[in-house]
């Protein structure tokens, strides 16, 4: 995989052009108030102001939001007030379980390191007495393999070969023929729910996705990264998922 020309590789604003196209609508929050405990004990309270800007932590950003069920929302916050950050939760109103993930733009390229960071922490919210699994790491994708239709222009397959990496290529798109192996990250939110993460090495980008892999079979997602021109850029992104099929490994299992 990588073996196209350097000078034939796209943009991250190019690929991510139209990418949202079949993304589940954006819910409205207004007047919702939230505040959520993560596992070390950072509290983010949240005060959704009207339908595209609220407030965490007293600090006024834009955000948007997907219902991605009917207790389940996924929030993504392009944060303005710092440069190259984004902050994504997903919360459940009846588990009143919650995650964040902090996506951050590194200051200059690492040989071997991909230029956008990730963290993950697991939470609570102040809704209720929390109920069910706490999210956390999970082993359940490895093995998997689905396409994923964005847009009549976006077309993708994700093969997950581990619980760091997994493999994908472009079908039809401004990427056609592009493909790599990149790190990744998935967690379990609740049955059918899961969290999956990427971060590439040949593109300053990454992305936080919610793939509901049970009835609905739809993903909601967010990218950052560094535009052609080394802007950076927030894009939402979402669309269905077509399962291919799975594969168990015998012997040895992957990391």
């Amino acid at each position: 995989m990588s073996e196209a020309p350097e000078e034939q590789w796209r943009t991250y604003d190019e690929f991510a052009a139209g990418i949202a196209t079949y993304r589940l609508p954006n819910a409205d929050l207004s007047g919702r108030e939230l505040t959520v405990t993560l596992e070390d004990g950072t509290t983010l309270a949240l005060r959704f102001e009207d339908a595209e800007t609220a407030t965490c932590n007293g600090i006024e950003d834009p955000y948007d939001a997907v219902a991605v069920r009917e207790d389940v929302f996924f929030v993504n916050f392009p944060l303005t007030s710092v440069e190259g950050e984004a902050l994504t939760v997903v919360f459940s109103t009846t588990t009143h379980r919650a995650l964040a993930v902090r996506s951050v733009i590194g200051a200059e390229d690492v040989e071997g390191v991909p230029r956008v960071s990730q963290t993950f922490r697991s939470g609570t919210t102040d809704a209720g007495t929390p109920a069910g699994e706490v999210p956390g790491p999970s082993r359940d994708l490895i093995g998997k393999r689905n396409v994923y239709r964005y847009s009549p222009e976006h077309l993708y397959e994700h093969v997950y070969v581990s619980s760091q990496r997994y493999a994908w290529q472009c079908l039809e798109g401004v990427q056609r023929g592009h493909g790599d192996m990149d790190l990744s990250t998935v967690w379990k939110f609740q049955d059918g729910l899961y969290l999956f993460c990427f971060r590439e090495f040949r593109i300053a980008v990454a992305s936080v996705w919610l793939h509901d892999l049970g009835y609905a079979l739809k993903t909601t997602g967010v990218f950052l990264g560094l535009t052609g021109d080394g802007r950076s850029e927030h894009s939402r992104a979402g669309g269905h998922i077509y399962p291919l099929g799975a594969v168990a490994y015998p012997d040895a299992q992957p990391v």
